[in-house]
């Protein structure tokens, strides 16, 4: 895995222990410089662990600072599906018709399993992608080969944006149900 602009969650955690023991030592000593420093190093790994994680969803993809993945098709169908359910199950309650508020039900239901596999598949994907990118890519720069380290890089950060897409996702549907 290259260390180029791809700063990782594991080396913010790191940043972030190196600052904090430089900011207490400093502090200790009484040594003000070693203390700033520690505390710029820990606002430095906080801001590299927000990059890390930060990810915007939009129709149908991800988009995050290490690229763009498209999502997996059942989770726009499953999207959609509990949207033509929840209307069909409010259309049903106004006109009074209950198999039409019951088809509603069952297609919303059906549409947060659709959606739920979408995810699931995003998210191993992702993972597959990640490690699968990580290793070609550790390889491939022991054996000098720049254009498949490359590659592999972009496989890692693919299945990284896909992973963090997967995972908002979840987060979010799962703070909506709290």
């Amino acid at each position: 895995m290259s260390a180029n602009n791809n700063d990782s969650t594991l080396k913010s955690y790191v940043d972030s222990a190196t600052g904090a023991v430089q900011n207490a030592v400093g502090s200790l000593m009484g040594n003000t410089s070693d203390e700033a420093q520690g505390k710029a190093k820990q606002q430095k790994a906080d801001a590299e662990y927000d990059a890390s994680h930060a990810t915007a969803k939009l129709p149908g993809a991800t988009v995050s600072a290490s690229g763009v993945a498209k999502d997996d098709p059942n989770r726009t169908a499953g999207s959609w599906n509990q949207t033509a359910g929840s209307a069909k199950e409010f259309v049903g309650g106004v006109i009074g018709s209950e198999n039409l508020k019951q088809a509603g039900r069952e297609q919303n239901r059906a549409g947060q399993e659709q959606e739920a596999r979408g995810q699931i598949n995003d998210y191993t994907s992702g993972v597959g992608d990640r490690v699968s990118g990580a290793v070609g890519g550790a390889v491939a720069g022991l054996t000098g080969d720049r254009v498949k380290q490359a590659e592999y890089q972009d496989q890692h950060d693919t299945g990284k944006t896909q992973q963090r897409g997967a995972e908002h996702d979840i987060v979010k549907q799962a703070e909506a149900r709290e």
